[in-house]
């Protein structure tokens, strides 16, 4: 009696689960023969090679011209009235060596505070071109990646083979 039960489950099961197999088959057999596309964008020779990056670099260069030139003309002046006053010094009453030696100080700590406020401005309209660049770039990938079906745009490897470097073309598009 075991046996008829268990090969009445085995008839009762048999079926739908071959009907399972059956169905599931086509599904994963269609996936093992697509194979993933990929493509590759090096972002960083997209921020420095595209026309729309050197002429962003140009309009930050030009924008902070006046600012690296005043910075350059203080610095100037320090060194000037750090030599007079390194020769003077020993001639000096003391009043006036100190009160010349404080003068030394602030304008050094005036020009510290002015080469880090440009360099903290330069870093940031930099930063904000790169991502003007950025947002730009990314729209041109994705209708690239629309048209050649890719499945995945990858921007970041330790290596890629050159067949799936989308740079050139994003540049070309990019400097339209």
């Amino acid at each position: 009696m075991l046996n008829t039960v268990t090969a009445s489950w085995s008839k009762r099961l048999a079926l739908p689960a071959l009907l399972v197999l059956c169905a599931c088959a086509p599904a994963q057999a269609q996936v093992q023969r697509a194979p993933s596309k990929i493509g590759f964008v090096y972002i960083e020779r997209l921020m420095m090679e595209s026309k729309m990056s050197k002429a962003a670099d140009a309009k930050i260069e030009a924008e902070f011209l006046k600012r690296q030139k005043q910075i350059q003309e203080m610095i100037a002046r320090f060194k000037l009235l750090s030599e007079k006053f390194d020769a003077e010094a020993s001639n000096l009453p003391e009043p006036e060596r100190t009160k010349r030696a404080r003068e030394l100080l602030d304008l050094d700590k005036d020009v510290q505070r002015a080469q880090r406020e440009f360099r903290e401005d330069l870093v940031q309209r930099k930063s904000e071109e790169r991502d003007a660049i950025g947002v730009k770039a990314k729209k041109i990938i994705e209708q690239i990646a629309e048209q050649e079906q890719l499945d995945v745009v990858l921007q970041d490897a330790v290596w890629f083979s050159p067949r799936i470097d989308l740079t050139d073309k994003v540049i070309k598009l990019l400097d339209k």
